[in-house]
């Protein structure tokens, strides 16, 4: 696509012109030919979007062909000969620069000349004729509407299959149809199903996908059936394997295979599941593949998923079309002509109605309705992959670059939205705004709002989407488009052994897009990159092409490895990389040769020793994100120290790491009080208490996410300056001792929406100074965030909390007043061995919607339905409960011992 060459040529140029760059001053003696050059570039960007927008196709034009390849040619061009002026900055490397800038000027000034008759001639379609801009509203990205829409018999007969006696191993039941048909949306309604949560003792669902990862079906799996820590991940699949079977007998278990391909699979999970014991125990899998199906259904169990019929067809249709709103004649005659075409296929009619769920033109309907006819064939499985390319088409370019980048993951994996976003934003998807992140999640939305992305968790409070993932089908359409080489190419690179038993890179070993199979993982035992690179129309690429191209490299699939020597001598060649994540490799000298990547975004990397950062890291002035892998439990956190340089990387947005050191930033004026700061700065965490010095704190006035790590006990009354981050929303503490928070409401930013604390050992009477906080809207008390076995809230207070999960161990007695908790929506309690009772008062918090219960007494569970039935008494709503893991009688006699929740530390 021609937009997103330019769009990533304009991104550069910006990057050059910006007040801050410290480019300025090696780039002012050619910023006259920049800003011509940006000027020319900005308004055939503006003529792309339109002409690709009106261009429905999927087929790029001579034009567009041109243009995509001049626009990377130049931004290749530019890029390395900047590389040179900041390396060497000498008068011949300024003169090379000249010399390019005048050349790329000239052929930026041919298509732009070639755009314009484009213009004069009328074959741009102007904006509102025949097929419009097919964007979603900005409407709340979690309002998408999630339910099953009919199958209401198959679910029933699903439901009484699980629920039914039945004795002896436990029964295995199919779900068996083709991709699309809605085996998973069924699977989904049932585990969540009351009955079943009533029924069974543990639920626990896997994916198993074309290529499984048995290590990490096991760890999916297990989570649902122990306490999980660090040390588990680290096993080996038999000893999972065997973790997972004792985990499960004597338990009453709905087991769910989701999206299995072969018998031979089947067989390999099934030998871990136990066979005596466990009368009662349901294993519900999924599959496309009727041979599975058949081969592990022995008692005849097997729900064969068939196609909707119209009138279920034309209510999940307008359920995401219309939602509630009134549906007009002429619009409900066409909708039923664009849903017959799709053939009870719920997969094309949530992709078809998410297409048109915006527009308000008849028109744009009747263009929809025949693009859905032409694509009539009698390969089911091919309509609904041609039905999938129409709606792709009708995306917008930046849309379109977005959704692609689900294919560089693993299919079936769940992606974590943060992630997701920050790849989109270091790849420069996204235009260069203040707020890129906003700019992200709406682009998210938009692609769920399409149904083309599925929702997998939200945040606590329900606001975020936390993961994500595509449908296979989804996927695949990704795949394609990926191999077409139209917006980027997607190569593998190789660690390899030699004779000599010496690690190397193998460049040459870089092949084209394919899906990585185990055989080939075993192949390559010291692991598997993926690089990312802009594409060319050469017919030949020498290696040191391939190397200039590289844009972005990440693990795919890799065991943890120490940093191999030429590993590092290669980085250098790198010039232009965008995007380097090596969090599963660790270091403990950081790598001189990342600092020539001057283009660099976004570094993750992994150190298991304290780690100094040299002065030269302000050469990365176009970093937006520096990330430290996830440690292996340890005890303790590797401190990361930074330089005063660090203050130079004007760019900087997110800066995540276990735990480091931020020096006072230097001054940039002989006058006292003004230093330099992150203007952009959006997360730190975890930063030392000794840092939060008023100079560091007025650094990084911006900040919305901060997180504090660190029992330094010479950092007294540091965190009062903590009242100066006046856009704080989200603050952690983590491993802090309790001497160092603040003493007082007010010295806590009035901005505070979210606040986690761990590992603290307050006194549960200090949280008579958080029920303060005027804002605050989620609490996580986590593992010894609080020492002692009482709670008693003195006063009215949390006046505008909605969500609280505690997870204490010792807590025993807890009492709340009437004015306590106003507001609340969700309780959430984990681990809490010793708590007995939930307080009678929550019975009158009239917006209380869930309570939720986690390997905590069963005393509690019985609490919690005493509030309900409290709830129907006084005419009120009762609140849902869910209770998961309960303990049993044995567990209650075992010794209390501490974990590290798999929370994600970003969400607070």
């Amino acid at each position: 696509m021609a937009h997103a060459s330019v769009a990533s040529l304009t991104r550069t140029i910006e990057s050059l012109l910006t007040s801050k760059s410290p480019m300025q001053s090696l780039t002012c003696d050619h910023r006259e030919e920049i800003c011509d050059l940006h000027e020319k570039i900005g308004s055939l960007e503006v003529f792309l979007k339109n002409f690709e927008k009106n261009n429905v196709s999927g087929e790029m034009t001579d034009f567009e062909v041109e243009v995509k390849e001049v626009a990377n040619i130049v931004e290749q061009t530019i890029q390395l000969r900047v590389t040179e002026v900041v390396l060497v900055n000498n008068e011949k490397t300024h003169e090379r620069l000249s010399d390019t800038l005048q050349l790329v000027a000239q052929d930026m000034d041919r298509i732009w000349k070639e755009s314009a008759k484009i213009q004069d001639k009328g074959k741009q379609v102007s904006e509102g004729s025949l097929v419009q801009d097919f964007s979603s509203p900005t409407n709340n990205i979690l309002n998408v509407n999630n339910n099953m829409v009919g199958r209401d018999d198959q679910k029933e007969q699903l439901l009484e299959n699980l629920t039914g006696n039945y004795s002896g191993e436990p029964k295995v039941i199919p779900i068996v149809g083709m991709g699309g048909i809605g085996k998973t949306t069924l699977a989904k309604e049932v585990y969540n199903h009351e009955s079943i949560l009533c029924r069974f003792d543990v639920r626990a669902w896997a994916t198993i996908s074309q290529q499984p990862n048995i290590k990490e079906v096991l760890l999916s799996l297990l989570q649902s059936t122990i306490k999980m820590d660090d040390t588990v991940k680290t096993k080996g699949e038999a000893e999972l394997a065997d973790m997972l079977q004792k985990s499960l007998k004597r338990k009453r278990c709905l087991i769910v295979l989701d999206d299995i391909w072969s018998c031979e699979v089947w067989d390999g999970v099934r030998r871990c599941f136990p066979t005596e014991d466990n009368a009662g125990s349901r294993i519900l899998l999924t599959t496309r593949n009727n041979e599975v199906a058949c081969y592990v259904d022995t008692e005849n169990l097997s729900l064969r998923m068939s196609f909707m019929d119209q009138d279920e067809s034309w209510s999940l249709f307008k359920s995401v079309a219309f939602s509630s709103e009134a549906l007009p004649y002429e619009f409900e005659t066409v909708g039923k002509k664009i849903t017959d075409e799709c053939h009870g296929l719920p997969l094309t009619i949530v992709v078809v109605a998410g297409l048109l769920k915006s527009k308000s033109a008849i028109d744009d309907w009747e263009t929809v309705a025949k693009g859905v006819k032409s694509f009539l064939t009698n390969d089911l499985d091919e309509q609904c992959s041609r039905v999938l390319g129409l709606s792709y088409n009708h995306l917008t370019s930046d849309l379109k670059t977005c959704l692609l980048h689900f294919g560089i993951f693993p299919e079936d994996c769940e992606i974590p939205a943060k992630k997701l976003m920050r790849s989109w934003m270091a790849e420069g998807f996204l235009k260069l705004e203040n707020d890129l992140e906003g700019e992200a999640e709406k682009c998210l939305q938009e692609l769920v709002d399409r149904c083309l992305v599925l929702v997998c968790k939200k945040s606590l409070d329900g606001t975020k989407i936390r993961s994500c993932k595509v449908h296979d089908l989804i996927y695949d359409l990704c795949a394609r488009e990926i191999q077409r080489e139209s917006i980027f190419i997607m190569n593998d690179i190789v660690l390899g052994v030699s004779d000599l038993e010496c690690r190397y890179l193998s460049m040459q070993k870089m092949q084209p897009f394919k899906r990585v199979t185990g055989d080939k993982v075993d192949y390559c035992p010291y692991g598997l990159y993926r690089a990312l690179l802009t594409p060319v129309h050469q017919k030949d690429h020498d290696n040191n092409d391939l190397l200039k191209r590289t844009r972005s490299i990440f693990p795919f699939h890799l065991e943890d490895l120490i940093f191999p020597p030429v590993l590092k001598s290669e980085l250098i060649h790198f010039k232009l990389l965008k995007v380097l994540e090596l969090r599963h490799i660790e270091i403990d000298v950081f790598p001189q040769q990342i600092l020539s990547l001057i283009w660099l975004r976004y570094l993750s990397l992994h150190c298991h020793e304290n780690l100094d950062i040299p002065p030269e890291i302000c050469r990365l002035w176009n970093l937006q994100f520096i990330f430290q892998g996830p440690q292996k439990f340890s005890g303790r956190s590797v401190l990361i120290t930074f330089p005063e340089e660090i203050w130079g990387l004007m760019q900087l947005r997110h800066l995540k790491l276990s735990k480091f050191y931020l020096p006072n930033p230097p001054r940039v004026s002989a006058d006292k009080g003004s230093h330099m700061g992150f203007s952009n700065i959006q997360t730190i965490s975890y930063l030392s208490p000794r840092c939060c010095t008023k100079e560091v704190i007025m650094g990084i006035q911006n900040l919305k996410k901060l997180g504090i790590r660190g029992y330094e006990t010479d950092s007294n009354g540091l965190l009062n300056n903590l009242v100066h981050l006046q856009q704080l929303e989200t603050l952690s503490f983590t491993d802090c001792d309790s001497e160092l928070l603040p003493a007082s409401a007010k010295v806590f930013p009035a901005t505070l929406k979210k606040l986690k604390l761990k590992r603290t050992w307050l006194s549960w009477s200090y949280l008579d100074i958080i029920a303060e906080l005027p804002n605050l809207e989620v609490l996580k008390l986590m593992d010894g965030a609080c020492s002692g076995k009482e709670w008693y809230p003195n006063g009215r207070g949390f006046t505008r909390l909605k969500v609280l999960l505690i997870e204490d161990y010792y807590l025993k007695y807890w009492k709340v007043t009437d004015d306590n908790f106003p507001v609340l929506k969700r309780l959430m309690l984990r681990y809490c061995y010793t708590l007995k009772e939930i307080p009678i008062e929550f019975a009158e918090i009239n917006t209380l919607q869930l309570i939720e219960l986690t390997s905590c007494l069963p005393e509690l569970g019985e609490s919690a339905a005493r509030i309900q039935k409290e709830q129907e008494d006084l005419g009120n709503n009762p609140v849902d409960v869910h209770i998961s893991d309960p303990l049993s009688d044995e567990e209650e006699e075992e010794e209390v011992y501490y974990l590290d929740a798999s929370e994600d530390d970003d969400e607070c």
